[in-house]
């Protein structure tokens, strides 16, 4: 990446939280971290058939600043981000340049888990 990227988007990271569902089983829930300045764009894209309907499925490549590994607020591939009602899975994430100032993150937007 040549230069600093453009941390102009600004994304809510949450993590899914099990809460017990009242009839003996669990529910998901969404719980926000906080939000982390992101620069984001769209690398591929498809359709999907899932139950019954076509659904289109985007991943993403999302930069921000570094957080060291076990902080809160370094995504992960169990988390998500938010953006409204746009919701974008984590997939993967990594050091984006050699001094480990950024974060490169892939995520996928279109499919809820």
């Amino acid at each position: 990446m040549s230069g600093d990227p453009s941390l102009t988007r600004r994304l809510t990271l949450e993590e899914r939280e099990d809460v017990p569902d009242g009839s003996g089983g669990y529910s998901a829930v969404w719980r926000p971290l906080g939000a982390l300045w992101v620069d984001m764009s769209a690398r591929t894209g498809r359709e999907d058939f899932i139950a019954g309907q076509t659904r289109p499925r985007v991943k993403y490549r999302i930069v921000t600043r570094a957080a060291p590994t076990g902080a809160p607020s370094r995504p992960r591939p169990d988390q998500r981000f938010r953006e409204g009602a746009r919701i974008f899975n984590i997939l993967t994430v990594a050091e984006n340049d050699p001094h480990g100032r950024y974060l490169e993150i892939y995520a996928e937007e279109g499919v809820l888990p």
